[in-house]
């Protein structure tokens, strides 16, 4: 089939190249001719494992085209995409329609007749509805609106596109339906559940997921400080819980909080959906608060690990994106550390494989460091952020040679509290025993 993919985003690129590897002709378009021309030249706009060399076969083979002109992506097209950011709006945290809405008023213009529109941006319920609502008043009368929400990890999206948990429809006819089965033909080879709902009801499910695993890391994060108070072991505890079918493992692993692009503005956008419609959302609610709390007291923690005041000390920061194998920075948990360390008079010295450049972007005063080593050189304090698979099997007696203060802050329990003593470090790890006092 001929799609038409509005937005090469995260979502935008990774949907298109892999609906290009299923066979598909598609004609990525955006607006941003600087990354469209990149994308022509191989340059990748966004780090995903393996994508670049899929964006270069398809298009080596004729099958996946890059263009900053809307007519040319979506004259011959049987199925239009859009799949461009839908940011929290400031102030309010509803989800910002403004991209959805003006790349539906320009596909509008020259979309032919029977073409589906679907979205694969998050979107609140009811933006089908005003979708099919703006393409009737600009004078498109065969109109076809499905929701087709993503649900793609960051670090694992092509292997999740590929291989899919299940794909979400919601469509109101049986030429939208027969369509993206069409398109999505190749993973019935993989079984791949296709859930055809009302297009509401989609829309609605997108939220209702990740809210749920946002509520999974929240309790699993309050568990934690619980078993720090009572000398109890939380990954002890995730496991003892989590090999219960009915919980499940996914999701149970303390740490600093949730960020990126999808938790933290999709539990918004639910709240803001749920006060529209008079419905109190009282369990998401307080997830968003406690997140924001947790990522908020990591400052603390950091400074009660080497026993007083932040001022003049040189703290580590391994990792710096949201999660490992990504460089997105977007409300990642290191941002509001590393400013409140800062804030504090400490001085930072930070790595990160791939996300160096994004975070220059949003982070002042930071020392960026060549690896690992070169971040704990010196440090009074080392503290593990992202677990990237490198920092999984670092030299611990060569971190603390060349350490100062040998105090190392894992928030992400990376390594066992037995194997950094060993190395003549000071651990702490996150709902692993009693948390030090400070001095």
């Amino acid at each position: 089939m001929r799609i038409a993919m509005i937005g090469t985003g995260y979502v935008g690129l990774v949907s298109g190249a892999c609906f290009a590897d299923f066979g598909h002709k598609v004609c990525c378009v955006d607006k941003d001719s600087a990354k469209i021309d990149g994308l022509n030249a191989g340059l990748m706009p966004i780090w995903e494992p393996g994508l670049e060399g899929l964006v270069k076969s398809n298009v080596d083979h004729g099958r996946l085209t890059f263009t900053t002109d809307v007519t040319e992506a979506v004259k011959a097209a049987e199925a239009v995409f859009i799949a461009v950011g839908t940011p929290a709006r400031r102030g309010d945290g509803h989800a910002d329609l403004t991209f959805v809405f003006e790349a539906v008023r320009e596909l509008a213009k020259v979309m032919r007749p029977g073409t589906v529109v679907v979205t694969k941006s998050t979107v609140p319920v009811g933006t089908g509805d005003r979708i099919e609502q703006i393409l009737r008043e600009e004078g498109v009368t065969q109109v076809s609106v499905a929701s087709n929400p993503e649900f793609l990890r960051e670090g694992a999206a092509i292997a999740d596109f590929k291989h899919p948990d299940r794909i979400v429809v919601g469509a109101g006819d049986e030429h939208t339906r027969e369509v993206l089965k069409e398109i999505y033909r190749p993973l019935f080879l993989n079984r791949a559940p296709i859930l055809f709902t009302d297009r509401r009801t989609a829309e609605l499910t997108k939220y209702a997921a990740n809210a749920f695993l946002a509520v999974k890391i929240s309790f699993i994060n309050e568990i934690a400080d619980l078993c720090e108070a009572v000398d109890a072991d939380v990954q002890d505890v995730a496991r003892g819980i989590g090999l219960d079918n009915r919980i499940g493992a996914k999701f149970l692993h303390a740490g600093p909080g949730y960020g990126g692009s999808c938790f933290p503005k999709d539990t918004l956008a639910l709240l803001q959906t749920a006060d529209a419609a008079g419905v109190d959302q009282r369990i998401v609610r307080t997830t968003v608060k406690v997140n924001d709390d947790r990522k908020a007291q990591m400052v603390e923690r950091v400074e009660r690990a080497i026993g007083g005041g932040l001022k003049g000390k040189r703290i580590g920061v391994l990792g710096l994106a949201f999660k490992p194998n990504t460089d997105d920075m977007r409300e990642a948990p290191s941002i509001p550390l590393i400013r409140g360390l800062i804030e504090r008079g400490a001085k930072v010295a930070a790595y990160d494989p791939v996300a160096h450049h994004e975070a220059d972007q949003v982070l002042e005063g930071v020392e960026f460091s060549a690896d690992a080593y070169a971040a704990a050189n010196g440090a009074d304090a080392l503290v593990i952020v992202t677990e990237w698979d490198e920092f999984r099997a670092l030299d611990l007696d060569k971190l603390a040679e060349s350490m100062r203060g040998k105090v190392l802050v894992d928030l992400r329990n990376v390594y066992d509290r037995d194997e950094a003593e060993r190395a003549g470090l000071a651990y702490q790890g996150v709902g692993r025993g009693r948390l030090p006092t400070s001095a």
